[in-house]
């Protein structure tokens, strides 16, 4: 009986079309995953960039407010006093595609130290 089994190759064949057919559907998710990967890489670029062209300028005027005395001998004095303010925007480092990923050149580790 134990040689019986040892030789019986009932089977075999179809485990290896299992075997070639889940190869070949992981090399297909490999090559489709990596289609998807390069897809969003560019739609969040272009995110990156709409962010990048928005203007952030500001600018508010200041205020201020005068106490008035009537009678008595006294002027106007200032009672509240709020400076204005602006903000211009630049143009960053990175707007629009300026920046490159750089690639450091590979450097041989150094002897260990305990």
């Amino acid at each position: 009986m134990m040689r019986a089994l040892l030789h019986d190759e009932s089977g075999f064949i179809v485990s290896a079309e299992l075997v070639l057919i889940a190869t070949i559907l992981v090399i297909g998710l490999i090559v489709g995953l990596s289609s998807i990967q390069h897809a969003v890489v560019a739609e969040l670029n272009d995110v990156g960039d709409a962010i990048g062209q928005l203007n952030q300028s500001y600018w508010f005027t200041g205020f201020s407010s005068e106490k008035s005395f009537t009678g008595g001998g006294g002027g106007n004095n200032l009672k509240a006093y709020t400076r204005g303010s602006a903000f211009d925007d630049e143009v960053d480092d990175c707007d629009n595609d300026q920046c490159d990923i750089a690639c450091d050149v590979p450097v041989n580790e150094g002897p260990k130290n305990i």
